[in-house]
């Protein structure tokens, strides 16, 4: 069994792999659209291939920002269903292989991942990319959805990524009005980095996102803070003009927020209260800001925003402004 990233001359053969399914919408032309932006490089683009020359058992596709030197997330992952043999020749060839599943596909996408992550531990890349899923909501309740989800799984934490969280994805057209809650908070721009990076490290304080909570516990809240500012100011198509500080009537720091613009829609990007200002309904009304600089700024469709599926205060914050459950994202981490 060999384990690589593509080489560009073989992407179509390659491609003929990538099929969407009820789990995945990844497609052939997503592929060479992102390649194009540079969201996806060959060399991030593994196959598990029986020998050389073999179509491939497995596709494993990462994506990270354009300006990004390792990737940021694992966006898809393929394998042919009736892999039984390749899966023989896997355990018997490979010391390393996961353990027998019910499902060989996740043994043998399983092995890719963990023959990618070791090149990428090798590069610097430590510890190895989250998985991203994008689900429909209630996809527990669609059989083959949530057939799709489980080989996808079990090769996931077999390859080490065990920990797993849902997120919520929210959308709003972009065209609705934005309601005015109340004139509590005054919303300026500010042209200081730092101002953002203190702010961001003050809001994770008890924070009820645990995915920047879980970031800060492992690289620390400073770093993180500075990482997650940078992604946004280098990382995204959203323009720093966007960026607000809330205050008070009174001049008092309340929070901020960083609408942005991934590769296809706006999005609300980032929002944040600090802790001593929680509880009072602060955050649907800077929510409710990001929207109205989003909607005059860009011309997208709609709006999206995503939270913790636990994160109840932002969670209501948003359907308060006009946003409506579309979408899960499923993340499984290494850490």
């Amino acid at each position: 069994m060999i384990f690589r990233p593509i080489v560009p001359q073989e992407l179509n053969a390659v491609l003929a792999q990538v099929r969407p399914d009820p789990s995945t919408a990844v497609s052939a032309d997503t592929v060479r659209a992102r390649l194009a932006d540079g969201e996806y490089r060959h060399r991030w683009i593994w196959v598990a291939e029986p020998c050389p020359g073999r179509a491939p058992l497995a596709v494993a596709i990462w994506w990270g920002s354009p300006a990004d030197a390792h990737p940021s997330n694992l966006d898809a992952l393929f394998a042919r269903s009736d892999p039984m043999w390749a899966f023989a020749d896997l355990r018997r060839r490979t010391s390393s292989a996961p353990r027998p599943t019910t499902d060989p596909r996740s043994a043998v996408a399983a092995a890719l991942l963990v023959a990618a992550h070791r090149v990428f531990a090798v590069d610097g890349l430590v510890p190895a990319p989250d998985y991203h899923l994008l689900l429909p909501s209630g996809w527990r309740d669609r059989p083959e959805t949530a057939a799709s989800v489980a080989w996808r799984r079990r090769a996931a934490e077999g390859a080490g990524l065990r920990l797993t969280a849902e997120q919520l994805r929210f959308e709003r057209a972009a065209d609705r009005p934005v309601p005015s809650l109340s004139n509590r908070l005054s919303f300026t721009p500010e042209p200081d980095d730092e101002i953002f990076v203190d702010l961001f490290r003050r809001c994770l304080s008890k924070s009820l996102d645990t995915t920047s909570t879980r970031k800060a516990l492992r690289i620390g809240a400073e770093e993180h803070a500075r990482d997650e500012i940078a992604f946004y100011r280098h990382g995204t198509r959203g323009r720093r003009s966007w960026w607000r500080i809330a205050r008070t009537t009174a001049g008092q720091v309340v929070g901020f927020a960083i609408p942005s613009h991934n590769s296809v829609v706006p999005v609300v990007g980032y929002l944040g209260v600090l802790p001593e200002f929680r509880g009072r309904g602060f955050a649907a009304e800077i929510l409710a800001e990001a929207t109205r600089v989003l909607a005059a700024e860009t011309r997208g469709g709609v709006i999206r925003a995503e939270t913790n599926l636990s994160n109840h205060p932002v969670v209501a914050a948003l359907e308060l402004v006009g946003y409506r459950d579309r979408t899960r994202r499923l993340v499984f981490s290494a850490t």
